[in-house]
């Protein structure tokens, strides 16, 4: 499988209560629902390909508790594209808590998850999936376990909530394999982790930088 994380971030990297007021108010968080104004249709659109592509979902914990009170609890998850897939398609869950999930097709992943997750990339055809889920988001990205990161990136500064990266953490060089900007400025790019960046050795003059 490849591991394809998909992300919607503000500029400023929250990743926090996008979709509602009350999806996410941990920590005093009280600007949810920023990025439902400034959807449209191109996003939305690639957001049902890029779901109804998954062979297979993972999640952290929080996300997975979020997406299954919401999208698990449609009546009627056929009229959705993204509730069809969610919740026709296995879910995998990383978690040392979580130990009856409610959510048919879920598995919880104990243990030693980085080998957990290598042998579903082994052993398993097609898009494994990883929405939201920040922390979890890092940790694979930190154990060289993505395949490819893909950021939504809508026009708006939320000024507080919980960021996709942290003030400080590993170093990844990215390389840009595909961008698109929709009618309202959301842009949507994919990049593939290429190890640590380069860093120049010594002082550079900057009339000679370009």
């Amino acid at each position: 499988m490849r591991l394809t994380t998909t992300t919607n971030v503000s500029v400023d990297g929250v990743m926090q209560g996008l979709g509602g007021p009350d999806e996410d108010r941990s920590g005093g968080f009280d600007r949810g629902g920023w990025a439902i104004p400034l959807l449209d249709t191109e996003a939305g659109d690639y957001l049902n390909y890029v779901y109804g592509g998954a062979a297979a979902f993972l999640f952290g914990r929080r996300t997975y508790e979020i997406f299954a009170g919401y999208w698990g609890a449609m009546a009627d998850p056929s009229t959705n594209p993204i509730a069809a897939a969610l919740n026709s398609r296995p879910k995998y869950v990383a978690s040392t808590s979580l130990a009856d999930p409610q959510w048919a097709g879920t598995t919880v992943l104990h243990g030693d998850v980085a080998k957990a997750v290598g042998d579903l990339k082994a052993h398993h055809d097609g898009e494994l999936l990883v929405p939201g889920s920040g922390a979890l988001v890092r940790w694979l990205l930190a154990n060289d376990l993505v395949d490819q990161l893909d950021l939504i990136t809508y026009p708006v500064v939320v000024g507080q909530g919980t960021r996709l990266f942290p003030d400080s953490g590993p170093d990844i060089a990215l390389n840009l394999v595909n961008s698109q900007t929709t009618s309202r400025g959301i842009t949507i790019q994919s990049y593939r982790p290429l190890g640590r960046p380069q860093y120049v050795t010594s002082t550079v003059d900057p009339e000679h930088m370009f």
